[in-house]
């Protein structure tokens, strides 16, 4: 379904256009010549109705002719049909986009009057515009907010003949005056071509540009900073759209420790879209949610599933560790799982990991309701993480594949870690794990700009650093 304006053509071509700067982009997208076509090929229906809202004036002159001088007058002129068949749309680099139009044409129905010494006659007639071509120049760019902008760069338009049916009495009158006519029309039509094109960009491509979200709000912690890295350089086959793609707290911004890797994606340009996520934008979001302390779970035996045996108690833990249940007879106990630094996301061929350092501290919980600490452990792990793309959105879901522990400290005295390996392994896997997997199937948005749907998607784990995935493009009213 065609959108009912001239943004989603031109719109669908300017929101993927790339930004170059010195900073590597954590976040690409690249519209190749096939997404390009897609998108003019959208874009010329709504660009060929607005193209017929061309005014056609009435107008009247005289001519001198054999019987003497002649007045005449068109009116009621209304556009009965109006067609741009051929159009072509193409990068050109370092500036834009050229949108080539050719072979248009207009049929125009009227009314016409003619005065002659003693003579009035009028009748219809039927006019056909042809060979009309349209060369449209736009200049991308980005502004202070790091949002894309578009604009007129050069607009030039050309038609080759006019040509006039003539009905009614005398009608063999209008020849006397017909290179008069035609010079008419010509000449207000094609004054006003340009200026339609370039009051489309500006009252409805450049506002829907505006409609790309730089900051996207994921909760009350984080945003995502999408905004553009500078101006868009374009290349001979494709466009490519450079975004800074980084999580920051939104109470606070403090630049990570670390800057992202350069991005490149494939060669291939067989498909309409490619995006290529860095592993930067990941990794900001684990430096974000350790640094505001939001990387800490807490377990209590409540959470855990009555069909296990290992209850989160001194009674059950005093099995493993005696020394325990003497101290802190039949009570309840608490385990706070906290990570010890921002876990990072490596990615690989095939293959995207996620190896957390986690400190596990447990507690009893005392008849007054303190916390009495029992020991700390360490723990690594590798989870095998799963990335996907619905409706928009980047989701993630997380599968621990191996747990290693050590013992940190212990106020219950000396025990081998490996008799807690089940436990530990069990609270992981069926009450952290879902909790964690909840927030990752929420998803985070991509930078898409208002009526711009992705269909077919496919996604996969690229060289190191990089997550690539492409898709076709739709736009939605």
């Amino acid at each position: 379904m065609v959108s009912s304006s001239i943004t989603p053509v031109l719109l669908s071509v300017a929101v993927y256009l790339c930004a170059a700067g010195a900073v590597n982009p954590g976040f690409v997208v690249r519209l190749t010549q096939m997404g390009l076509d897609y998108a003019r090929q959208q874009g010329m229906t709504v660009l060929q109705q607005e193209l017929a809202k061309v005014h056609l004036p009435d107008f009247s002159g005289s001519a001198h002719s054999p019987v003497g001088k002649v007045k005449y007058h068109f009116d009621s002129m209304k556009i009965r049909n109006f067609q741009l068949p051929n159009s072509q749309i193409s990068p050109m680099p370092g500036v834009g986009l050229k949108l080539s139009i050719s072979g248009g044409f207009i049929e125009i129905d009227g009314r016409w009057h003619v005065k002659a010494l003693h003579i009035s006659t009028k009748g219809g007639f039927n006019l056909k515009v042809e060979g009309i071509s349209i060369s449209v120049g736009l200049k991308v760019g980005s502004d202070t907010s790091g949002r894309p902008t578009i604009a007129l760069s050069d607009c030039s338009n050309h038609i080759s003949d006019v040509k006039i049916h003539v009905s009614g009495k005398l009608s063999w009158l209008v020849d006397l005056f017909r290179h008069n006519v035609d010079n008419a029309l010509r000449k207000a039509i094609e004054n006003q071509i340009c200026p339609l094109v370039s009051n489309s960009i500006t009252s409805k491509l450049e506002p829907l540009l505006q409609t790309l979200k730089v900051t996207a709000k994921i909760d009350n912690v984080a945003a995502i900073d999408y905004s553009l890295t500078g101006p868009p350089p374009v290349t001979t086959d494709c466009v490519d759209v450079q975004l800074k793609g980084e999580f920051f707290e939104l109470s606070h911004r403090t630049p990570p420790p670390f800057s992202p890797p350069a991005l490149k994606l494939p060669s291939d340009h067989s498909l309409m879209v490619y995006f290529g996520v860095s592993d930067y934008l990941f990794n900001t979001a684990g430096f974000v949610y350790y640094t505001a302390g939001k990387l800490i779970f807490n377990i209590t035996d409540n959470m855990i599933p009555k069909d296990f045996s290992i209850r989160l108690n001194t009674s059950s833990f005093g099995v493993l560790i005696p020394q325990l249940k003497k101290m802190y007879p039949d009570m309840l106990m608490k385990l706070k799982i906290s990570s010890t630094s921002a876990p990072s996301l490596d990615i690989r061929p095939g293959n995207i990991t996620i190896s957390p350092h986690i400190d596990i501290q447990a507690y009893v919980i005392l008849p007054n309701s303190s916390l009495a600490p029992a020991f700390l452990l360490n723990l690594t792990t590798t989870a095998l993480a799963k990335v996907a793309v619905k409706s928009g959105w980047i989701v993630g879901n997380l599968e621990l594949s191996r747990v290693l522990m050590d013992l940190k400290h212990s106020d219950v005295g000396p025990f081998s870690v490996v008799i807690l390996n089940t436990a530990v392994n069990y609270y992981l896997s069926k009450v952290i794990l879902p909790q964690v997997n909840q927030i990752l199937n929420k998803g985070y948005p991509l930078p898409l700009l208002d009526n711009v749907q992705l269909t077919d998607v496919v996604l996969q784990p690229q060289q190191p650093f990089r997550l690539s995935f492409w898709a076709e493009t739709r736009c939605h009213q």
